[in-house]
């Protein structure tokens, strides 16, 4: 007989500690300890990576992202509406119609047409910061990557990359805690972008190109097509899932390669690490740290019984830390050979669409930052987002290297 989730023993967890280190420490303690659960003020910590994919590829426990606004008590109609048709948010049979469809547009052989422009975009940005030797290399390189290469992917001419990168910063205010004051500046920016993307979609339709808006307005399966108001959504959430995530991903590997030197000079020596060392990287230090569900209905998982709107939050960290999928776990390696993927771009249904794309950019900007910067090393503290951020990394990253290539 199952046993309600309220009433078993197990060891408390906060849910913010002070570093990524203290965060990583709590949990290797209690998967050492055997356990794989923790209770928190809000719920339930899943510590082991078995646990964690089970329970997120269990379709009952519905994605929490819709419920941001719910949880702030925030009632705007226009925010509510988009929220609601996020594909972040969406769950049973519309969620997989959805992927169904639109899943063809997200393929390796999508990222691969984008490479050359990603190799011309980081270079691009590099080519001031290696004359000189030295970077703000969050402002200066991870801020603007994603960008361009979203654009190139929805077929947004050049000069609207500044009209995205600022959208892009407003519609993140989302993840700030506090929609009654950013509220406003996130709706303003969605309209503006609803705007924007609905007279490309019709251009698309009359003028079709070799970019992801033509491959969506041709997705069909079974007589079944995309209105223009799901592909708005899509683009909003390509938006707020394909910029931020890279840019903190990236600025995460670059504060790692500084303190593991050798790795890089690995690259420099032999690009074709660089597929290897993007997966080390995200499962050494991801910038999803975790994520988080909540039960649909009454869930049974290993006899204990979560009642409905109990929440979960499976670890990434945890998961990627498990020394049961991965020998050495606290070994940054980026030659590791484990035969397990890493859980940073998360498991089950809302496994990241984009992972093909965010691989790829990752690829091509460890390769040019191999190659271009030389004896890579810190020049000065390291400032980071709060560990309870959705998406993290260094804010500041100060960095010195040896100028002229």
């Amino acid at each position: 007989m199952a046993v309600q989730v309220a009433d078993v023993d197990m060891p408390e967890m906060e849910l913010d500690p002070t570093t990524w280190k203290e965060q990583r420490q709590a949990l290797l303690k209690l998967i050492n300890s055997g356990d794989w659960i923790a209770r928190t003020p809000l719920g339930y910590v899943i510590t082991r990576y078995d646990d964690a994919t089970a329970m997120l590829r269990d379709d009952r426990w519905y994605s929490a992202i819709g419920l941001i606004a719910d949880m702030q008590g925030y009632d705007h109609p226009d925010f509510r509406r988009r929220s609601g048709r996020n594909i972040l948010a969406m769950e049973g049979e519309e969620h997989h119609r959805i992927r169904r469809l639109v899943g063809p547009a997200f393929t390796p052989k999508s990222a691969e047409r984008l490479r050359p422009f990603m190799a011309e975009v980081i270079n691009e940005l590099l080519d001031p910061v290696c004359a000189r030797g030295s970077a703000e290399f969050v402002s200066e390189v991870c801020e603007p990557y994603p960008i361009p290469i979203i654009c190139e992917m929805l077929g947004a001419p050049r000069e609207d990359w500044k009209l995205f990168g600022r959208l892009a910063t407003d519609i993140f205010r989302i993840f700030n805690g506090n929609l009654h004051r950013d509220g406003p500046v996130i709706v303003a920016a969605q309209d503006e972008m609803e705007t924007y993307m609905t007279a490309l979609i019709a251009e698309r339709r009359t003028s079709p190109r070799d970019d992801l808006l033509t491959d969506l307005i041709a997705a069909e399966e079974e007589g079944d097509r995309l209105t223009t108001e799901e592909m708005l959504s899509l683009a909003n959430s390509l938006l707020l899932a394909g910029t931020d995530t890279t840019r903190n991903q990236l600025a995460c590997a670059v504060a790692l390669f500084c303190q593991h030197p050798d790795q890089l000079r690995r690259i420099a020596d032999d690009p074709s690490l660089a597929p290897g060392a993007v997966e080390e990287v995200m499962r050494y230090l991801g910038a999803i740290r975790g994520t988080a569900r909540f039960a649909s209905e009454p869930i049974i998982y290993r006899d204990i019984e979560f009642p409905p709107d109990t929440f979960i939050f499976p670890s990434l960290v945890g998961a990627n830390y498990d020394d049961e999928k991965f020998a050495e776990p606290t070994d940054f390696d980026i030659t590791r050979r484990s035969g397990t993927p890493h859980m940073t771009f998360g498991s089950g249904i809302h496994y990241c669409l984009g992972a093909f794309l965010a691989r790829a950019e990752l690829q091509e900007s460890f390769k040019a930052i191999a190659t271009r910067m030389p004896d890579l090393r810190f020049d000065g503290e390291v400032k980071w987002k709060p560990l309870s951020d959705g998406i993290w990394g260094p804010t500041s990253l100060p960095i010195r290297f040896t100028p002229g290539h």
